[in-house]
């Protein structure tokens, strides 16, 4: 799995410009199975994405997808995560005993 830090670069004016498709690109992912959490940081200056995959470079395909990153609007962090412990509602999802 991978965290997806995001870190808006622009004003909140102007990364709502491209919220709408910003949710859109999420949504694609969540249908498709490979997105598992998301939200924005309290105070909103960005957000996180839980990606279900083992390659970083599909994670990078997606995220080349985002309006976000497509405006520059945001810059992303990608970090490789071993999920060992969650709570019971997720473990079948994680494949945790």
């Amino acid at each position: 799995m991978y965290l997806v830090e995001i870190r808006y670069t622009k004003a909140l004016e102007e990364v709502d410009q491209h919220l709408q498709a910003h949710l859109a690109f999420l949504d694609r992912y969540y249908a498709a199975g490979k997105f598992l959490l998301s939200g924005p940081f309290e105070p909103r200056d960005g957000g996180i994405i839980i990606v279900d995959s083992d390659d970083e470079e599909e994670v990078r395909r997606m995220i080349a997808e985002d309006s976000f990153y497509q405006h520059n609007a945001a810059e992303y962090k990608i970090d490789r995560i071993r999920i060992t412990r969650a709570d019971a509602c997720l473990r079948d999802r994680l494949s945790l005993s």
